[in-house]
């Protein structure tokens, strides 16, 4: 079983030179995932004049490679508490968006001839629970009240009984490594400028002008979108208004056929299905046992769980790929997209809640309209500048609160749980070395890495995650290589080394 996402190894994704030179842009944006480049092709098609996209790694290695595929508005029992909570706009609202954001993406498929395996099916929001029966109910009269089609249901195509479900029908999945590549080959055909392995170190709005500064380059922008998950360093203060969450995910191939459909449970841990076109035609993607980044004392034991749990539900012949992804979620549930609070120029997209393909895409139509000066109907309910309801600002306090207790608490409690300082291969954690506390990690070959275990973001503690061999932050979601390069943001810096 290879560690890799199965979308972004069997892909042909392009690539792309890295920005070494200062040019002028009409709009940069920032982030190679289905944000950046959905809204930098639009911008294409509305007249922009040179648009430049940045990505810090390579096409699809953030979150839109690591996504299970679903392009569908079923999103998990949202209806029915977005309608209690911000009212029945806001979710008939939000439902439209998301509706938008599935159909844009069946139509640039079609419009750019993407080959990308796009299949319609239904979706079902399942229990095993009779006791969660009435929340499936409400979910269903919310989500039917927002204008979408939903049913209450019994049956469906899995290979179990359900108590209840809600299914919604002319749903699609597709392969989001091949959707991604044929966007950046449009937007490169039609002019548009790709800079890969450019991490952008710094931006700032001057002369009415945004100026983003890379390793090795800078670009002067009268416009730019930041597409990065979440914005990297302080800017509007996202990174206390959303918190990160990490969840699984396998391909395996079954010996047996696939549902057709796609499908989430409501019970706990989650379970997300939906079929996979492997080699001979059975596949499977199943994905779940999401929790806060840098929560989990033991990431490897979500796998296994997940992994078991297929085994004992599917006849499995083999398990192909396992990742994991990570994502925001916002105090609200509804992602914040527009102008960052404070700046004239300067957009952002983040806490898409796991939902990112057509919450992404529809982020996208609404950037662009804002940039043009075009009313959008859903702008209101994705407003950056909202403060959220009651419920919204509790979860946010208790949020804080709990990064607060882990950057003044988080050192010593994890330094008392730690392994010892003479690390077998394939071990990391906090440990002394010479009287020095530090993060370590001794790699398969023996080699020790060894780096400063406090984020460079805000200075939290770090947690060693085993099962991806990296230095997580439970507080706002950065990641470290073992050697203390960025994986994600918020954090814009590596990690300090001990001889730093």
């Amino acid at each position: 079983m290879r560690h890799l996402s199965v979308w972004t190894a069997t892909a042909d994704l392009p690539s792309f030179p890295s920005l070494d030179d200062d040019i002028g842009a009409d709009l940069v944006v920032v982030g190679g995932g289905i944000v950046g480049l959905t809204t930098a092709l639009l911008a294409t098609q509305n007249g922009f004049g040179r648009v430049v996209v940045l990505e810090a790694r390579t096409l699809g290695a953030g979150t839109t490679g690591s996504t299970t595929g679903k392009v569908s508005a079923q999103h998990g029992l949202t209806y029915a508490s977005l309608s209690k909570r911000l009212g029945e706009e806001a979710a008939t609202q939000y439902a439209r968006a998301n509706q938008a954001g599935l159909d844009k993406i069946v139509e640039l498929a079609e419009q750019m001839s993407i080959d990308c395996e796009l299949t319609r099916a239904p979706s079902y929001l399942y229990t095993h629970e009779s006791s969660r029966r009435k929340d499936l109910i409400d979910e269903a009269e919310a989500a039917n009240r927002a204008g979408l089609s939903a049913e209450l249901v019994t049956d469906t195509d899995l290979p179990f009984q359900v108590a209840s479900a809600v299914r919604f029908g002319d749903q699609v999945h597709f392969h989001p490594g091949k959707y991604l590549a044929g966007l950046a080959q449009a937007f490169v055909d039609a002019g548009g400028l790709i800079y890969e392995n450019s991490r952008v170190q710094s931006f700032h709005e001057r002369g009415g002008q945004v100026h983003v500064k890379t390793a090795r380059g800078a670009i002067r922008a009268k416009h730019a979108l930041l597409a990065t998950l979440l914005p990297p360093g302080l800017t509007g203060g996202f990174f206390a208004r959303a918190k990160p969450i990490r969840s699984y995910a396998f391909a395996v191939r079954l010996s047996e056929q696939a549902p057709v459909s796609m499908s989430l449970s409501v019970d706990q841990p989650s379970r997300s299905i939906r079929p996979w076109r492997a080699p001979d035609g059975n596949g499977l993607i199943i994905g779940g046992n999401g929790h806060q980044t840098g929560d989990s004392t033991d990431e490897q034991a979500c796998y296994e769980d997940l992994q078991r749990w297929t085994s004992n539900t599917f006849d499995v012949n083999s398990f192909e790929f396992r990742w994991s992804a990570q994502d925001y979620q916002t105090f609200d549930q509804v992602p914040y997209v527009g102008k960052v609070p404070l700046h004239k120029s300067l957009y952002v997209a983040t806490g898409f809640r796991k939902w990112g393909l057509t919450n992404g895409t529809a982020a996208a139509m609404m950037v662009i309209d804002q940039i043009t000066g075009r009313s959008n109907p859903w702008q209101k309910v994705f407003d950056t500048t909202r403060i959220g309801d009651t419920k919204a600002l509790v979860e946010a306090a208790g949020h804080n609160l709990k990064s607060g207790a882990e950057l003044t608490g988080g050192h010593l409690m994890r330094a008392l749980r730690s392994p010892e300082p003479e690390l077998r291969p394939g071990e990391g954690g906090i440990v002394k070395i010479k009287g020095d506390t530090v993060g370590a990690y001794r790699d398969h070959d023996g080699q020790l890495h060894v780096v400063r275990p406090t984020c460079t973001h805000l200075g939290c503690p770090l947690h060693w995650n085993k099962a991806e061999t990296s230095w997580d932050c439970s507080c706002h979601g950065s990641r470290f290589t073992a050697d203390g390069d960025v994986l994600e943001g918020p954090a814009k810096t590596p990690l300090h080394r001990p001889h730093d």
